[in-house]
This record gives C-alpha cells, structure tokens and sequence, in this order.
C-alpha cells in the first residue's frame, strides 16, 4: 500500500484567482488540478498557466469529457495538462480516443454506474476513477459513509487506482484509513482555508500519518 497523493482542484470562476491560490501551494501538493469551472471559464488558458508555473507536477484537466475524446484531451495535452476526465456516461470509443492524446485517462463516476461499466473501461485501458461525493450532494448534507468506503474498496480490488473527492478535510482521511487510496482530491479544502499553505501541509501530514 502506497501513500496517496494530494491533490488540489482549481474550481475557481476566473483564472487570477486560481493562479494566486496555486502559487501558494502548488509545491506542497502532489497533483494540480484545473477544475471543471475553470476549465469552461478559462479554457486552456488556465492549464497553460499552471504548466508555466510547476513544470514538473503532474497537472489534470477535469473536463469531465462527454464525447470528442480524442479532440478535447489532444487540445488539453498541447496546453500542457498530463492526464484528462471523462464522464463514466461517456462511450468506450469516446475514452479511448481521449486515452490516445494524454497521458491518462480518469473516469469520473458520478449518478449511476455499474461495476459491468467498470470492468469494461478496465478492458479498455482506463484504470484511474475518481469517486465523488458531489458538490450538490454535499450541499445537500450527505456525507462520507460506509457506502462509499464498500464502493472504493471494490474498485480498487477490481484493479483501479482510485481517488477521493467531495467536501474532504483533514478530520475525513482517518475513514479511509487502511484503504489503498490513490489520491486524496481537494478544493475548498485547502483554497478556502485561512492560510492554505498551512491547510495544505496539515493535510500532507495527516496522509503521512496514517499510510507512511
């Protein structure tokens, strides 16, 4: 069991403000993320400048892609992002078109999936998901639960490497403890802190903590 990573989604609505939040933490997290609210309100604008600042971090484009794969993650890649989303509604043909452009491909599992589906994008190449607990949902008042935790379990014994997200803080990494997580995903988290670096780095050792 490895220790996950850390990464910090940029669902900023404009882009000074998500490359004055970056700069901050961007050495201290593992994995930049230009969110899907940035991505439609800055487009690839927004992946170039994080590119320019970290050269050498793996930046993701969650453009939580529905169709023209191979379009959408060859624009993503030439702006300089490493690995792209797709939506788990998105046709097989449509992640593999992606997955010919970038690095990876990550399958967003939002509403309804089955493991069928799962195994099938398994057979197709993919083997990063993203489990969510949505922003509406969270909104809601759900919460992290023993449903979740059965449902990551199960993807990662099918063979995905699989990360968190979805109103995640410090205080949620111990339900996972014991889980082989791939990546810890946080926004709000660490942007919306008083001071984000020291969110950041207590979100560095909480992971260390518990799966060093």
């Amino acid at each position: 069991m490895g220790i996950p990573n850390l990464q910090i989604a940029l669902d900023h609505s404009d882009l000074p403000s998500a490359v004055a939040d970056i700069a901050k933490v961007g050495e201290i997290v593992d994995i930049l993320e230009v969110g899907t609210i940035l991505c439609l309100q800055a487009g690839e604008e927004a992946i170039r400048c994080v590119r320019a600042l970290f050269p050498n971090k793996k930046v993701v484009a969650d453009t939580k892609c529905a169709d023209a794969g191979g379009t959408v993650a060859k624009n993503c890649a030439d702006a300089g992002a490493d690995w792209m989303t797709v939506i788990c509604c998105a046709t097989i043909p449509t992640m593999k078109a992606a997955a010919k452009e970038v690095e990876e491909v990550q399958v967003e599992l939002y509403g309804d999936w089955t493991y069928e589906q799962a195994q099938q994008w398994l057979d197709a190449g993919i083997s990063q998901a993203i489990y969510h607990q949505s922003r509406d949902a969270l909104f809601a008042g759900e919460t992290w639960g023993e449903k979740d935790l059965n449902r990551v379990k199960k993807l990662i014994e099918m063979g995905f490497r699989v990360s968190v997200t979805g109103g995640l803080d410090v205080d949620t990494l111990k339900l996972f403890a014991g889980v082989d997580v791939y990546t810890f995903i946080t926004g709000r988290g660490i942007t919306a802190a008083e001071d984000p670096v020291v969110a950041a780095q207590a979100f560095k050792a909480e992971i260390q903590r518990i799966w060093g």
